[in-house]
């Protein structure tokens, strides 16, 4: 990989500690045993690796280890939390959500509209918030679910979560969230949240990619969507990666000691960067005026033709938006939901931060920034 090319894509992937891959590596070789293999001691190590993984996942939600379920990803996990909730013909029916969804919440709800489901999509405000009032209106007698992410993964701004989690314990509905980018990153706790499901992922936070985790905490009947084997309390059938699994414990365990310091530390050099991209004139940070993730940053230009830009950026690797739509050229959902007109949209950068990002290589990047969205407007008068 070319050793000056600035990353400043945390939030589509991170790499994977140092750390993570040495707790890893022994049960790709020698501790190789199938935790499904009660019967010997290989068997009896794998399972006793998962358990602690378990722990270790459930300590940094602030959940019980028997609440989390394994899965390949985060996906993974809110395909099951929300096709698995869901009864085709029962009365509750309706499922409530978001516009600024990760598309693999709006995805599969468009599934479930199919399926006869009624889903309600809440409105943002220009900071991409939703209203509560809007959502207390929106709960019925035949409501199921609320659905709202944490935070999002193209701005980073956080949901007011507990006063969520409140008004649907109220109403007596369940209240999912896909805290992909939210674990490792602030501290979170499920319970004081009145989270009943959430969905993780390990490679947002330093872990390996193919494993992920739902937390289910209040029971909601939920049905599997894979069978065979009757793995994971029978939700998520199929051979444990346990070495997966493993880095992701292991992950957590980092995340939990250095959320924290890191958040200090990442905040300052966002703040920076903003600060500098705010002085070009024209310049937006979306989602600026409220509660964000401290290493997002989400910047519009005006008078800059968005076509140029990724094209431009040679020597940054970062985003228009999220990475699973990264192949489909048309503007952020996310961010036409808070008011921009297209040409902003597609005029728009998605910086993220991560642990291996230096002060060096933020005033590098930001200067590089600086320089081509001066030469695109240039281009334009």
């Amino acid at each position: 990989m070319n050793k000056q090319l600035i990353y400043l894509d945390y939030n589509a992937t991170t790499p994977v500690d140092e750390e993570v891959l040495e707790a890893m590596l022994p049960y790709f070789s020698d501790r190789f045993g199938n935790a499904s293999s009660v019967q010997h001691a290989y068997g009896w190590d794998a399972d006793e690796a998962v358990s602690n993984a378990r722990d270790s996942v459930a300590k940094a939600i602030g959940a019980k280890s028997n609440e989390i379920i394994f899965t390949s990803g985060a996906t993974e996990a809110i395909s099951l939390a929300l096709l698995g909730s869901y009864t085709e013909g029962d009365k509750k029916n309706h499922i409530i959500t978001c516009q600024t969804e990760h598309k693999a919440v709006l995805d599969t709800c468009e599934e479930l509209e199919k399926r006869g489901a009624k889903i309600t999509y809440l409105k943002v405000d220009t900071n991409g918030i939703i209203d509560l009032d809007e959502l207390k209106a929106a709960i019925s007698d035949q409501t199921l679910l609320v659905s709202i992410m944490y935070a999002n993964n193209e701005t980073g701004v956080v949901q007011p979560i507990e006063e969520i989690g409140k008004i649907c314990r109220e109403k007596d509905v369940l209240f999912f969230s896909d805290a992909t980018q939210a674990l490792g990153k602030i501290s979170m706790d499920v319970v004081e949240a009145c989270i009943d499901m959430a969905a993780f992922s390990g490679h947002k936070m330093y872990g390996p990619k193919g494993v992920g985790a739902l937390y289910v905490g209040k029971p909601a009947n939920i049905r599997p969507q894979v069978y065979g084997g009757g793995h994971e309390k029978g939700l998520r059938s199929g051979t444990l990666n346990v070495p997966g699994i493993v880095g992701f414990g292991k992950a957590c365990e980092l995340a939990d000691s250095l959320v924290e310091k890191e958040a200090a530390r990442l905040s300052q050099l966002r703040d920076w960067l903003e600060k500098e991209l705010l002085q070009l004139g024209d310049a937006t940070i979306n989602g600026r005026k409220t509660n964000r993730l401290p290493h997002v940053a989400n910047v519009s230009f005006k008078d800059v033709e968005g076509s140029k830009l990724m094209r431009s950026l040679k020597g940054v690797a970062l985003s228009q938006g999220s990475a699973c739509n990264s192949s489909v050229i048309q503007p952020s959902h996310v961010l036409k939901a808070m008011g921009l007109d297209d040409r902003l949209a597609y005029a728009s950068l998605r910086i993220s931060l991560g642990r291996q990002t230096t002060e060096e290589e933020v005033r590098r990047a930001t200067q590089t920034i600086r320089s081509i969205i001066e030469q695109l407007r240039m281009q334009l008068q």
